[in-house]
């Protein structure tokens, strides 16, 4: 989100060719302090070991994809291209003492995928809690919970998600994690993009202060870079108990990849000086489907369905693979329909699956917010930093286009369809701009609250990475005192708006309502971050639009 640019002696201080071997040479030594710091003292020796835990995701009612990394020598650190093949079994059981095996089988780790494994279990039950465990060489990972989908056409009561985005590793520590994965009541967890950021350290906002040196230090652009970062980042014990507690549903936006990536490149990438923008996105996407247990339903993308019985389907956005570059704001071309934001094919599926659609609530997982958004009369003080934050030209025009402000004509045809087709709880789950957000999705912001409210979205803050309160560097909350009413006040669609806060939400569904629960962190510099409540948000079934409610599920 936020725009940095690079001086041409910086650019230049490396040959594109020099700067990649030096980093290739430095792949396997980068991480062998901080694994070690992560593991007991009397375990730092063992070989081989599962250092970046267990994982699983994209539930289905027979089956779930169980995901972990083995260590099989010292030397096969991530990204270091070193290490043997290394068979690895897995067991799945109905009990944690995993004693009633339900399935059970193995594959090799080899260091063409990173030594990352994927086990794609089926025959399961629905609605049913299981426990696995990976084990190779007399070493056995942690024991993980998951749970499968209830059946198609299942009537389900109520259904629990955690919902996260935007985990800056400098920017503090990981809490939300630590926090939901005590919960114990999650069918699975949303990850709304940037679980991974791309820079190098310091230069993504901190508030000025490094809280914890991610690796490399160097900005990644290389396969071995992109997989020593996801694996600094599965280090993180609070990551590892919130994988090991529920099946995670995750989609990428930009930092995965680089600032604003479109389909053809980056703001944060330069052609030439870090080499072709086609190898750096092939390789941040090669490392992102080895490091996570995602199902790519097409080759190279995120965008896929799940389904929740009767009660919920789940439409998952790639708004990165397809879109165009990103325009300046006020030239029109935001509403040039030669523009695309989901790519034409995207658009046709997200519209047919709605469209088809049996269950009360269809959600979308969608990595930039579809509201429309106005600045208003912010003052100059607070305009500046809000731009930064959003990425905007520093004179403040009210428009952000690398959401879907930037696209208005894809915008248009999907809120259309919604209307034409009379197709009712549609809720849109939000990350990327570091705010909370409760919105109704007008047809025309323009003239609502006269207008129709096609659909509500929920927008959830930051994991770690800055908002505005660490960007003017005042205490939390001193920003969204002044922003939140002026913001409201030019867009009468929002309900609500926290500029400052760090957190995570917890959305909940039965029949009768979508309700998002919004909960804040206490200092994300903190490794024993308290939580706490803060606001909750509902949609009531047929209404499209969301209303204030008082108390937490």
């Amino acid at each position: 989100m936020t725009s940095r640019h690079r001086s041409p002696e910086q650019l230049n201080s490396l040959s594109p060719r020099r700067r990649t071997v030096v980093k290739a040479a430095a792949a396997t030594a980068v991480l062998a302090g901080p694994l070690a710091a992560a593991l007991p003292a009397r375990a730092a020796d063992a070989v081989p070991a599962f250092l970046h835990g267990v994982a699983s995701g994209d539930p289905l009612p027979d089956g779930i994809l169980l995901w972990t990394r083995v260590t099989p020598t010292p030397e096969a650190t991530p990204g270091s291209g070193l290490g043997p093949d290394t068979e690895v079994s897995w067991i799945v059981a109905r009990d944690k003492a995993l004693t009633n095996i339900v399935a059970k089988g193995s594959t090799t780790a080899t260091a063409a995928s990173d030594h990352t494994v994927k086990a794609d279990i089926r025959g399961l039950e629905p609605a049913t809690d299981y426990w696995f465990r990976f084990s190779t060489g007399g070493a056995d990972s942690p024991v993980a919970r998951t749970r499968t989908a209830p059946a198609a056409n299942a009537s389900v009561a109520g259904l629990r998600f955690g919902v996260v985005s935007c985990a800056n590793w400098e920017g503090g520590h990981f809490s939300a994690y630590r926090h939901l994965a005590a919960r114990g009541d999650l069918d699975a967890w949303l990850h709304l993009g940037d679980y991974i950021y791309e820079y190098g350290t310091g230069e993504y906002g901190t508030r000025g202060k490094v809280v914890r040196r991610h690796a490399p230090t160097h900005e990644i652009r290389t396969l071995a870079d992109y997989r020593v970062r996801h694996g600094m980042y599965k280090t993180d014990p609070d990551l590892q108990a919130l994988h090991t507690t529920a099946p995670v549903i995750a989609i990428w936006d930009d930092h995965e990849i680089a600032n604003d990536a479109w389909s053809g490149g980056a703001e944060n990438h330069t052609e030439g000086a870090e080499g072709t923008w086609a190898a750096r996105q092939a390789a941040a996407k090669q490392a992102y489907f080895e490091w996570m247990p995602v199902r790519p339903a097409i080759a190279g993308t995120t965008y896929r369905r799940l389904r929740f019985g009767k009660l919920a389907d789940l439409s998952l956005l790639d708004l990165r693979s397809f879109r165009s570059q990103q325009v300046k704001v006020g030239n029109g071309e935001v509403d040039d329909p030669e523009r695309t934001l989901t790519g034409r094919a995207q658009l046709d599926w997200l519209k047919a699956g709605l469209k088809s659609s049996d269950t009360t609530w269809r959600l979308v997982g969608n990595s930039v917010m579809i509201a429309p958004f106005a600045i208003g009369s912010l003052s100059a003080d607070l305009l500046k930093p809000l731009a930064k934050l959003l990425g905007l030209p520093q004179e403040g025009l009210a428009l952000n286009t690398d959401q879907w402000d930037g696209y208005t004509d894809d915008r248009r045809e999907l809120l259309a369809h919604l209307r034409a087709n009379a197709i009712r709880n549609t809720v849109f789950l939000t990350g990327d701009i570091h705010m909370a957000w409760a919105n109704d999705v007008p047809v025309d912001a323009g003239t609502y609250p006269l207008s129709a409210s096609a659909a509500t979205e929920f927008v959830v803050t930051s994991v770690t990475s800055d908002n505005l309160d660490d960007i003017v560097k005042v205490p939390e909350g001193t920003v969204s005192a002044v922003a939140a009413p002026v913001i409201r006040a030019a867009n009468r669609h929002v309900h609500w708006v926290d500029t400052d806060r760090h957190g995570y939400g917890v959305l909940d569904l039965t029949a009768d309502r979508a309700q998002m629960d919004y909960y804040v962190l206490s200092d994300r510099t903190k490794a024993d971050a308290t939580s706490k409540w803060t606001r909750s948000y509902r949609t009531r079934s047929g209404t499209q639009k969301v209303e204030r409610t008082y108390d937490p599920v």
